[in-house]
């Protein structure tokens, strides 16, 4: 039997429950330990980062990118509870819109692990060196860019192009 909506339970579970949860905690990590957080992302020569506060320049750069990450995950949860609530009887418009929300997505993803991967330079090879936030960046990154490409593939979920003409055809 053909899969009946865009976003059935396991990629409702993973983009509207687990990608909020994660980019919220990531929200207030940040905002309760903004340099913490600033220290965490690489490695530091000597393996000591500097003992000085932060500059109040990269303190709102941590915080603006921290509520940047909460907004994206809470806006996850937003447009696919609406799309499963009032599209729940329409899988290619449902299809659509979460595709919409899904697809630059999953280049953000690959550009983020990609852009990280880069900014670290020589210690890029050097995983003794990651930190546990650098570690949790790569680990929770692919948590959510393989389900997004496994959406795309249409792996377990309605697909118009190859379960609508079946249902129509019916």
């Amino acid at each position: 039997m053909a899969p009946t909506s865009a976003i059935p339970p396991f990629y409702y579970l993973t983009f509207g429950v687990y990608e909020p949860i994660v980019t919220v905690v990531g929200f207030f990590g940040a905002m309760s330990d903004p340099k913490k957080t600033h220290d965490s992302q690489a490695p530091w020569p000597m393996d000591k980062p500097p003992s000085d506060p932060l500059p109040q320049a990269t303190l709102v750069t941590i915080v603006q990118l921290a509520h940047v990450c909460g907004l994206l995950g809470i806006l996850n949860l937003f447009i696919l509870y609406a799309a499963r609530k009032y599209l729940s009887t329409q899988p290619a418009n449902q299809e659509k819109i979460v595709g919409a929300l899904l697809t630059p997505l999953v280049f953000a993803d690959v550009f983020h692990l990609a852009i990280t991967f880069w900014a670290l330079g020589d210690n890029r090879w050097n995983f003794r060196k990651w930190s546990s936030l650098l570690w949790s960046t790569w680990i929770l990154g692919l948590t959510l860019l393989i389900p997004r490409i496994a959406w795309h593939l249409g792996i377990g979920r309605y697909v118009d192009r190859r379960d609508g003409r079946t249902r129509k055809s019916l």
